[in-house]
């Protein structure tokens, strides 16, 4: 009796731990929530929240795709230059009078095509993602800047469903946030129901034990960075539509804030472990934090020593579960 007693003890705890793990990520959410809402009650004006939330799909986009590279122990430094060089050419095609719903869909191709390299380039070229993705990032950020001569891309029309993608509402709700929403959906359906979502965690989990057990490590790889890469496009075709432009300098550090939702979000960084829905509260913990210290009137330098220190905070917490 004393035995199962002292095991019902011992494993309150790790229940416990559990499902702090589980729920740490939303109950910050909670508390920053609180806290921004009494320092500044114009926060939670209807206007201000769906302003948010058409603020973070662009973030929680790029997150998504980064949450895959993650998981499989992986990193992508170059979805911000993704963003930029799809979005360039998708505006270069919108001005040469193609419908800009096909060039919005050519470019997130495209942008699949550039994620798919980085995963050749890892696989088949044995380079270390951070090497590869660095490689990348600056190819393509270069390449954005060739194709645009370093000026933005104006005189996209007022096609409405183009406007439409980044700037107007359905229901009342930005259409960026509800295209973040179906993003969610499906891709929480694919990680934590179909076998590619398996595959995703067990190689990141052990990728030599997935080759042993016949998973064709390889191709999910190449397959994952491409989704990256595709997420990092759709996120562009928003900012473009919501700008009206393309800049040639956009997605400049995005990498990051997608790497913090990632990690704010429970996911570990040495790869198996973590869940999309914990990323979608890591993007509105980033957005609610620039939301509120813009609204304080914080300056924007203080701001990224606010989020370097978010960062450093959630890194030191993943490496402390990971112990």
């Amino acid at each position: 009796m004393k035995s199962i007693n002292e095991g019902a003890a011992a494993a309150r705890p790790n229940f416990v731990s559990s499902m702090t793990q589980k729920l740490g990520p939303l109950l910050g959410l909670l508390i920053l929530l609180i806290i921004v809402s009494i320092l500044n009650p114009s926060f939670l004006e209807p206007l201000n929240i769906l302003n948010l939330l058409r603020q973070v799909a662009i973030n929680a986009l790029i997150a998504f795709g980064m949450t895959f590279v993650i998981l499989t122990g992986g990193i992508d430094l170059s979805v911000g230059a993704i963003l930029a060089l799809s979005s360039s050419l998708s505006a270069g095609m919108i001005v040469a009078g193609l419908d800009p719903i096909l060039a919005i869909i050519i470019g997130c191709v495209l942008g699949g095509i550039m994620g798919m390299v980085n995963g050749i380039l890892i696989t088949k070229g044995k380079m270390a993602p951070f090497i590869a993705t660095l490689a990348t990032m600056t190819a393509f950020r270069g390449l954005t800047l060739v194709y645009t001569d370093g000026n933005p891309i104006t005189g996209l029309g007022d096609n409405y469903l183009f406007q439409l993608f980044g700037r107007g509402y359905f229901l009342g709700i930005p259409v960026p946030a509800i295209t973040m929403i179906l993003a969610f959906a499906v891709l929480f359906i694919v990680l934590q129901k179909t076998p590619f979502g398996r595959k995703t965690y067990a190689i990141g989990g052990n990728e030599k034990a997935a080759l042993i057990s016949g998973i064709k490590v390889p191709r999910v790889k190449v397959m994952i960075y491409g989704l990256s890469g595709m997420l990092a496009a759709l996120a562009g075709a928003i900012l473009t539509s919501r700008l009206n432009s393309a800049q040639p300098t956009a997605g400049t550090s995005y990498e990051l804030d997608a790497i913090a939702a990632v990690v704010l979000g429970g996911t570990s960084l040495s790869g198996g472990k973590g869940r999309i829905f914990g990323t979608l509260i890591g993007a509105l913990i980033i957005g609610t934090l620039n939301n509120g210290l813009n609204l304080l009137g914080v300056s924007s330098f203080y701001q990224m020593v606010v989020k370097g220190i978010v960062i450093i905070i959630a890194v030191l917490l993943d490496r402390k579960k990971s112990a």
